[in-house]
C-alpha cells in the first residue's frame, strides 16, 4: 500500500482537527452565550443572520461569526498567530505518546514548511532562527509538547509577552474531547 505524502497527512489530520475546534467552538458558544458579545443580526449587515444559500435566518453561531470575521478587515498577523498557535498546541496534544517513524517525521516536516510558507515573511523567517537553536523533539506526546512550548515561549519573549509555564501545558491544551477518538493524529490508533 503506498504511503500518503506528508502534506496530504497533515492536511487530513487538520481538517480533523478543524472539526472538532468547529463542533467545540459552537457547543462553547451556545453554552456561554453573554449578552456583553456583540450581536450578529445587526440591521446594517443584514447577510450576518441570513443564510446566502437558503435565503432564510441561519442561526447557528458560528456560521453567524464566520461570517462576522469575512466581512471586516483581512486576518491580522496577531490573528494568523494566534490561530497558529492554537492549531499547533491542539496537534501537540493529540500527538501520541509513542509516535511511528512517519509521524515524527511529518511534524518535523510541518515545522520546516511553517518556517518556509508561512504568510506572514518576518514571522516565517524569525521561526526558522528559532527551530535552528531548538531542533524539533518529537519523541512523545510528552517531549512534543514541551518543546512546543518552550518554542512558543521564545516567540512570546521576543515579542514582550509573558511566558506560559509549560509545566501545565497539558492542563491548557489537553486532548481534544471527541467521540470514538475521531480526533487522533492519523496513524496514532491501530483500528486492527
Amino acid at each position: 500500500m503506498a504511503e500518503n505524502h506528508p502534506l496530504q497527512i497533515c492536511f487530513q489530520n487538520f481538517q480533523k482537527v478543524k472539526n472538532c475546534v468547529q463542533t467545540h467552538l459552537s457547543n462553547f458558544i451556545q453554552r456561554h452565550s453573554s449578552p456583553s458579545l456583540p450581536s450578529f443580526t445587526n440591521q446594517k449587515e443584514p447577510f450576518l443572520s441570513a443564510s446566502p444559500s437558503l435565503g432564510k435566518q441561519n442561526k447557528d453561531p458560528t456560521h453567524q461569526i464566520l461570517l462576522k470575521g469575512s466581512s471586516a478587515a483581512p486576518v491580522t498577523k496577531e490573528e494568523l498567530g494566534r490561530a497558529t498557535w492554537t492549531f499547533l498546541h491542539a496537534l501537540a496534544a493529540q500527538y501520541p505518546e509513542e509516535p511511528t517513524r512517519q509521524q515524527k517525521k511529518d511534524v518535523k516536516e510541518l515545522m520546516a514548511i511553517l518556517s518556509r510558507m508561512y504568510p506572514c515573511k518576518e514571522c516565517a523567517d524569525h521561526f526558522k532562527e528559532v527551530l535552528r537553536a531548538n531542533p524539533v523533539q518529537a519523541g512523545s506526546h510528552s517531549e512534543f509538547s514541551q518543546w512546543l512550548c518552550h518554542v512558543h515561549n521564545v516567540v512570546n519573549r521576543s515579542l514582550g509577552k509573558l511566558v506560559f509555564p509549560c509545566e501545565r501545558v497539558d492542563a491548557r491544551w489537553g486532548k481534544l474531547d471527541c467521540e470514538q477518538r475521531t480526533c487522533d493524529v492519523q496513524g496514532a490508533t491501530k483500528f486492527w
